[in-house]
């Protein structure tokens, strides 16, 4: 019998919803052990896309019949238009052909789209079903997988029809960020440094020292993706469904998003973290710009994005983008929008995150306009 790799184990406290996020190497070989040890008699639909079935399906389905745990496995196609209205239906049809019952499980095997779709799914399905994250990328495994956020995304925006549906477990495997590409990568630290920004300053300066371990790998990496789950974790088990402080962790995301849906989800231009990372530099430029926090905050956020390879300004995204009216169109159909109040998360320095409410919409389309002649 072989001795179990050592992993972290983080706890999201959420009372009788509450559940561990388990970080470390192979935990993928383990996925069935883990799960059958807290459901006990479960079958499951794994739930995945073309390019991560390709790598890492059988051995997800090995360790799972090795638990006796029996699958059956609901393909879509990568890519960000699959968090749509027709490829839900295909996963919620598969899922119900299976017949499973609510107290099997779904497991999403992937990034932040497919754990965003097949959750969605789970918490609508027989008005309920169990749920397990194992987030294939580096942005699922810091911050879409923990949290029970779901849903997709439609013609007027991102992620504007779903439910809040906490998974059961979250097994965040290490080793499969090797198999990612470099772009994907990158993309997913930029939600890693979103946790710097919004109230962990020192944690921020470590990542501009230490990025180049975290990118190759090894204790750093794991280090990184452990602070980012622990700061995700204690915010979620403060407000659970983001009626208080969970919406700084939407730092950068209502310009991100606004970015996402003017370029038709289209991964070519632009992946989530991409206008993530966008969206943080403009939020600490518009701070600066507001006089709430120094422009050289503004400078060093940038420097440090631009030099790990993101993209930090409105020109850096492929082909044209619409006019300044169109995008605040866009960013006042953004969820953090309350009755037509724009809300947006602005800071007053590096770490010192805030959550700014009525926010003059023609203070928004003036920054916008000279963004995008930047």
């Amino acid at each position: 019998m072989t001795t179990a790799e050592p992993h972290e184990t983080i706890r999201v406290g959420l009372e009788e919803r509450a559940y561990d996020i388990l970080i470390g190497a192979n935990l993928l070989e383990r996925a069935g052990e883990e799960i059958a040890a807290r459901m006990p008699g479960a079958r499951a639909a794994i739930v995945t896309d073309e390019n991560v079935a390709a790598i890492h399906l059988k051995a997800l389905e090995a360790g799972l019949a090795k638990a006796g745990i029996q699958s059956t496995a609901v393909v879509v196609p990568a890519g960000e238009q699959s968090k749509s209205f027709s490829v839900l239906q295909t996963v919620v049809d598969a899922i119900l052909a299976a017949r499973l019952e609510r107290r099997d499980v779904v497991i999403a095997l992937g990034g932040g789209v497919v754990g965003d779709l097949s959750g969605f799914a789970a918490g609508i399905i027989r008005r309920g079903m169990d749920f397990v994250q194992v987030p294939t990328s580096l942005l699922a495994q810091v911050d879409s997988s923990v949290g029970g956020k779901t849903g997709i995304n439609t013609a007027h925006g991102k992620n504007l029809v779903g439910v809040f549906h906490q998974p059961k477990l979250v097994l965040a495997d290490t080793s499969v960020l090797d198999t990612l590409p470099e772009r994907e990568f990158r993309a997913g630290y930029a939600e890693t440094v979103k946790y710097g920004l919004i109230d962990r300053p020192d944690f921020f300066e470590w990542l501009e020292a230490n990025w180049r371990e975290v990118f190759a790998g090894g204790p750093a990496r794991a280090r990184a993706i452990a602070v980012a789950c622990q700061s995700k974790a204690e915010v979620v088990a403060r407000d659970e469904r983001e009626t208080g402080d969970r919406a700084l962790l939407n730092l950068g995301h209502t310009f991100g998003h606004a970015l996402e849906a003017t370029t038709g989800y289209d991964s070519a231009r632009l992946v989530h973290g991409e206008g993530v990372a966008i969206g943080m530099a403009l939020a600490h430029r518009f701070s600066a710009r507001l006089n709430l926090a120094s422009p050289d905050d503004a400078v060093r956020v940038e420097a440090h994005l631009t030099q790990v390879g993101l993209p930090t300004k409105l020109s850096d995204i492929p082909g044209e983008l619409p006019d300044a009216e169109q995008l605040l169109a866009y960013i006042t159909q953004d969820k953090k929008v309350s009755r037509g109040a724009l809300t947006f998360i602005l800071t007053r320095g590096i770490g010192q995150s805030f959550i700014a409410k009525d926010v003059p919409s023609s203070e928004v389309l003036t920054f916008l306009r000279d963004s995008l002649a930047r």
